[in-house]
């Protein structure tokens, strides 16, 4: 890429657009599955730009993804006063079967937002009469901070920091979309994930699903150029690994990060909202580490998940519907009131089509 490219220059992205609708030759769908481009595609307008290019979104928003039962299991713990809960801000106003975060701190619940998990390790430190359980979600981009915050809790001897772990993994999900029959010619691959475990872990879908992959930035040309490779690799026939977001991203990734996650972390089976159970999506602390495990530690009871039936969630995080699909979008489902997961953040397809 030319050192005067601008991601935001207009004359930039009309060419780009061009040249996405010259050379395709025939209407194909992407599908992006990174809440971030779920938004940004939203936001710019993208998918008016290329009428003959379907773009769907996957299950990429790790609020949305978020089993109920987990969010369940963190409203029991906030009931106890002997716990402070420590959450990322968007959790907050995910629902539970019968309440959400943000209802039970109102009510009195010692629920704390952070905005990284070692002011949850700060939080341990200066309350050690009281459990502090980090609702440790996100995917492989988030993972290893949660990693090093274990480590560091182990090194320090806290016995009062524990770790609801509902990290998942990218690759088994983006293969359990591929194994429902979607029709998809391409996936625009996550940007943040990637400079985490590079663009090879993506390798096995054009061998086996012969379907192209483009790890792809956040800014407009990103998306669009991201766009227009897939088309390329569809119109020759080469589906392939590719990478866009080049300036963050490298085939084999951040070793010392991923040394991390393989020494905190096993690989385990995970309920993803909506979706169900995928073998081997998620992380679970290893044996060495499981004293950190607050569901380990601190056994509670809790209510089993409860989804609303109408709500299209679980459709829409797989591809097979859109947010304009579900009978709740917009008329009872909306960020003031979210009936569903998809609604809550920002990087939710059903908030970011309510939005944009």
């Amino acid at each position: 890429m030319k050192a005067e490219f601008n991601f935001r220059n207009k004359e930039h992205t009309r060419a780009i657009a061009a040249a996405v609708r010259n050379e395709n030759k025939s209407r194909k769908c992407f599908m992006e599955v990174c809440g971030g481009h779920t938004m940004a595609l939203r936001r710019f307008g993208i998918p008016e730009m290329l009428p003959d290019i379907k773009l769907l979104s996957g299950p990429g928003c790790p609020v949305c993804v978020t089993d109920q039962s987990y969010i369940n299991r963190v409203i029991a713990w906030s009931k106890n006063q002997k716990n402070i809960i420590a959450v990322y801000g968007d959790l907050m106003r995910v629902p539970g079967s019968s309440s959400t975060l943000e209802k039970e701190k109102a009510q009195g619940a010692a629920v704390i937002t952070v905005y990284s998990v070692r002011e949850a390790l700060k939080t341990a430190k200066e309350n050690p009469q009281k459990n502090i359980i980090f609702s440790a979600i996100g995917f492989e981009t988030t993972a290893p901070a949660t990693a090093a915050a274990v480590l560091e809790s182990e090194k320090l001897g806290l016995e009062n920091f524990f770790v609801f772990s509902g990290h998942k993994l990218m690759p088994p999900a983006m293969a359990a979309v591929l194994e429902e029959g979607i029709p998809l010619h391409g996936y625009i691959c996550p940007g943040h994930v990637s400079t985490i475990t590079g663009s090879h872990i993506f390798d096995f879908i054009p061998q086996k699903y012969r379907i192209g992959c483009v790890v792809s930035g956040f800014e407009p040309n990103d998306l669009l150029l991201s766009i227009l490779m897939l088309v390329r690799q569809c119109e020759a026939g080469k589906p392939a690994v590719e990478i866009e977001y080049a300036r963050a991203v490298t085939a084999g990734g951040n070793e010392k990060a991923q040394q991390m996650l393989a020494e905190v972390f096993s690989p385990c089976d995970a309920a993803w909202r909506g979706v169900g159970i995928i073998k081997d999506s998620g992380l679970e602390l290893a044996e060495k580490y499981c004293r950190f495990s607050a569901a380990l530690a601190l056994p509670v009871e809790f209510d089993q998940a409860k989804e609303n039936p109408a709500c299209l969630c679980g459709e829409i995080l797989k591809g097979k519907k859109s947010p304009p699909d579900c009978p709740l979008f917009r008329k009872i489902c909306c960020p003031e009131n979210p009936v569903g997961a998809c609604m809550v953040s920002p990087e939710g397809a059903c908030r970011s089509w309510y939005l944009y």
